[in-house]
Parts: C-alpha cells; structure tokens; sequence
C-alpha cells in the first residue's frame, strides 16, 4: 500500500493568509495536522471592504510567517513534506500572485512537487475532507465571491447547476452591513443584528423563485432593503436600534429563502441521477451562518439526503481546504512547475458559458 503523503498548503486570495499541513491517506481520507489562519479584518475596517492592494502587501509579510506556525504546529519541517499546493486562482490577483511567489521560492528551494489549486474547488472538497462524502455529492458553494451549485464527481469534475447572475450572498451581506453602518465583514455583523429583529416586518422581495432553475439574483435585495433604508430615514431622520436589527433579521431571512427554494430544484436534478449516497454539502463563508445552515439542513432532511457543513473555522478561506484538494490531485499525478501563473478568473465547470460575463481576463463563473 502506497504511504501517506503530507501537503503543505497556502492560501492568499483575498484577506485572510493562511498556511496548513494535511496528511491524506492512499484513500484520499484527509487528516488536518495544523491550520494557521492570519486574519486582515484589522487592516480594512477604515475602509468599509477589502483594499486589493493593502491585501496584497499584508499576504507578502504574512506568509513566511503561516509557513512557520503551520510546520511548528504540526511538529514537521520540510524535509518532511511531499509536495506544496497553492491557491493560483480565482480571486484577488495581487494576493493570489503573492501565494504562488512564496509557494514557487519553496519549492525551487526545496526541490518538492508545486501543485496549484483552484480555491473553488478547495471549497467545494471540502465536505470530502471533513465528512468523507463519496462522489458524486451536490454542494452549495456559498461564499464572498461566488454562489454555485455543483455536483462533484471527483476531484477535477465538476458540473455546475446553476449561481448567482450578478452578487454574491457574502458581498450582498458586505454591502447591507455598510447600508446600515455596521462593521466588516458584513455577515457575522448582519447575524448578530439579525438575533434580535423581526424578519417579517419588511417585505423584501425574493428574487427569481419564479423560474425553476437554480440561478439566483442578489442585487435587487440589496436595492430594496437601501430603498427600506431610506423610507425610514425621510419619515423618522434616522434609524433606531430595532430598524437595523429588523432590516437585518429581513435580508437573512429573504437570502435563507432562496438558497433554500433553489436547493430544492439543485437537489432534484442531482437526486435524478440516482446517487448510492446521496449528500448534499455546504461550504464557502456564507455556510458560516446558522440560519442559512438550518434553512439548507431542513431541504436536505425534507429529501432524504445526507446533509454537511464544515466546520466554522473551515467554511472561511483556509489552506488546509488547498492542501486537501492539492493532495488528490498529487495522488492522481498531477503537477505543475514552475511556470504556474496566477488567474484572477478559474471557473470550475468551463464546458458551461459564464453565469456573470467575460472579458480579457476569462469567465468570471
């Protein structure tokens, strides 16, 4: 029987540098052996979202750092790895750039295998990681960036279902806190109001429960509740507590109920194909939330179908989810060289046309 393999993994493609060891055994099982995470909330908060290049320089003078941490505590150095994996897109291309730099240094030094990672796809394996899912499994990719419902039949096929046509749940949650003057990030700032609103008293609208697809639309949420906003405003010249924790219980509500409805449809096309086990996972920043997490779990138990979430602390960006899905492909064969470029744009189902455009730089999704 083949040996283990041990991967060192490193993310950077947007505000959170990350560095994690993961020991994968011949049956592709995954075993966390550390995760370091340095966070950048700090650096943005004046800003009200993500400054690139401030993003870019922090991962820069944080990553040598995430190395150590990770290898200290996993108790290994890097004689004891086989290879390197590395988020090379999507996302931030300054960032990404900066991981693929660090990851390339380490490698030329080292000698070791250089694997890039599409970060969706550490994502979306995931479940694989934590919950050991056969394929295929759906999952809901829900996240700052990107919302797509996938069917995952291994570790580089992907088919997806359907996504958002223009924003993202977790940039809608950005953009709502920064309405009602809440800090960022946006999510954990809208669920923590939300605890204490009323989701019922705005009608906010649910947009495109009328088509029995599985694209989703957030941005005319978004526009409604600053539309909301501002009635409230004119009639009372401000906003009270109760006002910024209803708007908030009332956008949560209304994203829970569409990722919720179109679910249903995801979970219908994937339970065709007649899956031995059927599961549905979760996975992205966005999974983070409890109510959207409720909202998911009751769809799958209305289904008969396994449902998984990740871990909090993995639903966030992190590299042990690069270092996993680095490891299967490095079990597969797969490597890159020295050559690996950085992409802004990665889709991962590309036989699809892009949900959001294209462009010089590829599909967005």
């Amino acid at each position: 029987m083949a040996k283990d393999v041990i991967i060192l993994g490193l993310e950077s493609s947007c505000d959170d540098t990350a560095a994690a060891v993961v020991r994968l055994r011949n049956d592709q099982r995954g075993e966390i052996l550390s995760s370091v995470v340095a966070g950048q909330s700090d650096l943005h908060a004046d800003f009200g979202g993500v400054v690139p290049e401030i993003a870019a320089r922090a991962h820069t003078e944080k990553l040598d750092g995430c190395v150590d941490a990770a290898l200290t505590q996993a108790k290994l150095s890097l004689s004891d790895l086989d290879a390197i994996a590395v988020t090379a897109g999507p996302g931030l291309i300054g960032g990404v750039l900066s991981g693929v730099m660090c990851a390339k240094g380490l490698s030329a030094a080292t000698g070791l295998p250089l694997i890039g990672v599409n970060h969706l796809a550490g994502h979306a394996l995931t479940a694989r990681l934590t919950d050991g899912l056969d394929y295929p499994y759906l999952t809901l990719l829900v996240s700052g960036g990107h919302c797509q419902f996938l069917i995952v039949r291994s570790a580089s096929a992907f088919v997806r279902l359907g996504g958002t046509i223009d924003d993202a749940p977790g940039e809608a949650f950005d953009k709502t806190a920064r309405l009602l003057g809440l800090p960022q990030p946006g999510g954990p700032s809208v669920e923590r109001e939300a605890q204490s609103g009323d989701p019922a008293r705005f009608a906010l609208p649910r947009p495109l429960l009328d088509r029995d697809d599985c694209n989703m639309s957030f941005s005319g949420l978004k526009t409604a509740v600053l539309r909301a906003r501002d009635g409230l405003v004119a009639q009372k010249q401000g906003l009270t507590r109760q006002d910024r924790a209803d708007l908030c219980a009332g956008f949560q509500a209304a994203v829970s109920d569409v990722l919720g409805a179109k679910a249903r449809i995801a979970l219908a096309r994937y339970l065709s194909e007649a899956p031995a086990a059927p599961s549905f996972a979760v996975a992205g920043g966005v999974a983070a939330n409890q109510t959207i997490r409720a909202a998911l779990e009751t769809v799958s138990s209305d289904l008969g179908v396994r449902f998984a979430a990740p871990p909090l602390q993995l639903c966030t960006d992190n590299a042990a989810m690069i270092a996993y899905a680095g490891g299967l492909r490095f079990l597969t064969g797969d490597r890159d060289d020295l050559t690996l470029s950085a992409r802004p744009r990665w889709p991962l189902d590309q036989s699809q046309p892009a949900l959001l455009g294209s462009g010089r730089k590829g599909a967005k999704a």
